[in-house]
């Protein structure tokens, strides 16, 4: 009887080992299927999906693409940041024509110590202007004019003569004056710019990129004095010993946009330009819900008498900004 309790036991003893075994190789392999099964899926998620660094800027051209631009080069820069949301041939070298007076005007008011100081414009400052059809003010030779309404001069109506009575006041000439505008160039790492002349008017060897000209303009907003001349729409120059009702000037940019507004926010200054080689351009300041951004185009088929391409750039791209 003894003998035969042993022996069930033993049998009872063999078969819960086996259980034991049947269990644990049971659970080893559901392990091992389902390791391999989230191996499987991770590299196909991978091969699929490839894995894509966040970047710091959102996707602009959600908004707008640089495709959409009739202006042949451009930039856009968010101003709280210095976030570049759009880029179109940045770097290609371009001529900035009236532009330029966005650092003439910049010169001047770094090199002057009085911007109520009289200057008087002499016959000599009106040179080979009229011959290349430049743009002007309004003042003539003999009128003594302050400082400050030459540089509103400058900046608003684009006008030439103003330019070469600061550069000569300023630094005895026009050449001299040039000199320390590609200094200031230099200086804030204007790399791929050289002026030639205060006005814009066209030489092979005043050139500059639309990169360039955004640090131009991103730095010169921040001079106070620049920046209220910038973002002027009308200006009264009081009266002179030539125009004793004074002049008034008004933005060219504000001129050619008109009443036009953009979706929640608005367009404060601008420079315009043109010349035959140069086309449209448009450097412009605006605020768009609670932030600031530059515009840079240049490029744009048209002229003065035809469609204003440089103005519908600045509209479609601030625009698409305002309804995102």
């Amino acid at each position: 009887m003894e003998r035969k309790v042993r022996k069930k036991k033993s049998r009872i003893r063999r078969f819960v080992k086996f259980l034991m075994m049947v269990v644990i190789a049971v659970f080893a392999y559901r392990s091992f299927i389902t390791q391999g099964s989230n191996q499987i899926s991770e590299i196909e998620y991978e091969d699929k999906f490839p894995s894509i660094p966040l970047s710091k800027e959102p996707d602009f051209t959600a908004f707008i693409s640089s495709d959409q631009l009739y202006s042949s080069n451009g930039i856009l820069i968010r101003l709280t940041d210095d976030a570049v949301l759009m880029e179109k041939n940045s770097e290609e070298k371009i001529y900035p024509a009236s532009l330029t007076k966005m650092m003439t005007v910049l010169v001047a008011i770094e090199n002057l110590p009085d911007l109520d100081e009289k200057i008087k414009i002499t016959w000599s400052m009106f040179e080979g202007l009229y011959e290349a059809n430049a743009s002007m003010a309004g003042f003539q030779a003999g009128e003594e004019v302050r400082a400050i309404d030459l540089l509103y001069g400058v900046m608003l109506p684009s006008g030439a003569e103003s330019c070469i009575a600061l550069a000569d006041y300023i630094a005895g000439s026009e050449e001299n004056f040039v000199r320390l505008m590609n200094q200031k160039a230099k200086e804030l790492g204007m790399t791929d710019t050289h002026f030639e002349n205060t006005t814009g008017l066209h030489s092979e060897n005043h050139y500059t990129t639309v990169k360039d000209l955004a640090v131009l303009l991103r730095n010169a907003l921040k001079n106070a004095a620049f920046r209220d001349i910038f973002t002027t729409f009308c200006y009264s120059v009081p009266p002179t010993n030539k125009h004793p009702d004074g002049i008034t000037f008004y933005s060219t940019m504000f001129e050619r946009l008109g009443i036009q507004s953009i979706v929640d926010g608005e367009i404060l200054g601008g420079k315009t330009g043109y010349t035959d080689e140069a086309g449209l351009c448009l450097a412009s300041l605006a605020k768009v819900g609670e932030e600031e951004y530059i515009l840079i185009t240049t490029g744009a088929k048209g002229n003065h008498f035809s469609e204003q391409y440089h103005i519908a750039d600045a509209l479609t791209v601030y625009n698409s900004i305002g309804k995102k």
